[in-house]
């Protein structure tokens, strides 16, 4: 396996200060970190690490390293990768990073290889390709694996139908679906670094808008919060009726996408599944529409379509490819139809990865001290694991909180004691 495959490896010194920046304000991880250091949980392990290469992850692999975990680390996501944080994980870290902001297909799926020479006996995912790659191509692989953990929705969606068939070779834990994630990162990393990229990438005026978000999933939720709170009106999509009551209570529009495509200003998909924009919709969309995409995989637009109804396409500005269709009309697709978030901006604001990485980090450890017990399927996070974070977060915001006394612990585990 070749040390490293990064854009420039004079990068480095310029990602090491902005992963010194990012663990400024990931006080649970850096808490971590420390104890990982004195104990050594993880020592001698193989881990293999498939995840968007950002500052905020560096800092988790920096952590695991210092656990005494073998790391090497591949993107998630073609366009996701900081080239500057992958050359300091190469040069400072000596870490074996395989990772190129703008790879091709073929680049991204020689980098999983590349990761998977280590052998790994414990696999980090954010969309489950690592996991699917072992299983498809690589199956010897996971006699020796001792377990996984999974980042995003998109990923437990995928392992959860696996662990259905009994085809999951080895035990995942959800780290999406720990509260002290999804309540935080879905809903104010996605909404508040989705909107970042949006406006990075086409520096446009979100109040007086019409923006349409595509799923009232947390990070819908938070999606729709942040660019109402820039001045949006706003339209949600929903194919659940409980989701779609609720963007209703919370002051928002709720109609199905082909009555939204005339009016909308702005489309962002955040639902993981496939052609939430299809080409019934872009006959419809006004000129200048812009579309953009914050699920995991760059599926939830039918670029296909919108390249055969159109008759030029040219990049107008970063991130920004103009389609003109044969009537005239323009749609302006951000960022390929990949994660916006992190190929037109940075990603999550660390103080909010600070808790799912602190998850990614413990889940690992779980896995080592409960490899004999665990299945071959999905587990959540261990509440005890769960909560410990969340206290650890609050302690470092200086806040405190109540705790129950000894009568109320009584009232709340009788039944006798009524009005």
């Amino acid at each position: 396996m070749s040390y490293y495959d990064i854009k420039n490896p004079a990068l480095a010194d310029e990602g090491k200060n902005r992963i010194e920046w990012a663990s400024q304000t990931m006080p649970v991880l850096n808490q971590i970190k420390q104890r990982f250091e004195k104990e050594k949980p993880l020592k001698n392990l193989r881990l293999a690490a498939c995840l968007h290469v950002t500052t905020e992850t560096a800092f988790l692999m920096q952590t695991l390293k210092a656990g005494g975990a073998e790391v090497t680390l591949c993107a998630s996501n073609p366009l996701s990768t900081q080239d500057d944080v992958a050359a300091s994980l190469a040069i400072h870290d000596k870490m074996p990073v395989f990772a190129i902001k703008g790879e091709d297909d073929k680049t991204y799926y020689r980098h999983i290889q590349a990761v998977l020479e280590l052998k790994p006996q414990i696999t980090m995912d954010d969309g489950a390709d690592l996991v699917s790659t072992i299983h498809s191509k690589h199956p010897e692989l996971a006699a020796s694996i001792i377990g996984g953990t999974e980042e995003t929705t998109t990923g437990v969606i995928r392992l959860n139908q696996m662990a259905k068939e009994k085809v999951l070779k080895y035990p995942i834990v959800a780290v999406n679906d720990a509260q002290t994630k999804h309540f935080f990162d879905n809903r104010y990393g996605t909404g508040q670094s989705t909107l970042d990229g949006i406006i990075r990438a086409t520096n446009r005026l979100i109040a007086g808008t019409t923006f349409v978000v595509a799923g009232y999933g947390w990070c819908g939720r938070g999606l729709a919060m942040r660019a109402h709170g820039a001045g949006a009106n706003i339209i949600v999509t929903e194919i659940n009726p409980l989701k779609a009551i609720e963007a209703i209570m919370d002051g928002f529009r709720v109609m199905t996408m082909i009555d939204a495509a005339p009016v909308g200003d702005f489309f962002c998909t955040v639902t993981g599944n496939k052609h939430v924009l299809s080409k019934k919709h872009f006959e419809k969309m006004k000129d200048g529409a812009i579309i953009c995409n914050s699920g995991h995989f760059n599926i939830e637009i039918d670029i296909e379509s919108l390249d055969k109804l159109s008759s030029a396409k040219r990049t107008i500005r970063p991130f920004v490819e103009e389609y003109k269709l044969r009537d005239g009309r323009r749609i302006n697709l951000l960022a390929e139809g990949r994660l916006v978030n992190l190929a037109a901006a940075e990603g999550h604001p660390s103080s909010v990865m600070d808790m799912s990485f602190a998850n990614q980090a413990l889940c690992a450890e779980y896995m080592v001290r409960n490899a004999s017990k665990l299945e071959k399927k999905v587990y959540p996070v261990p509440q005890d694991i769960d909560s410990k974070i969340a206290k650890l977060k609050l302690q470092s915001m200086k806040v405190e909180v109540d705790v129950l006394t000894p009568e109320q612990e009584r009232y709340l585990s009788s039944w006798q004691e009524g009005t």
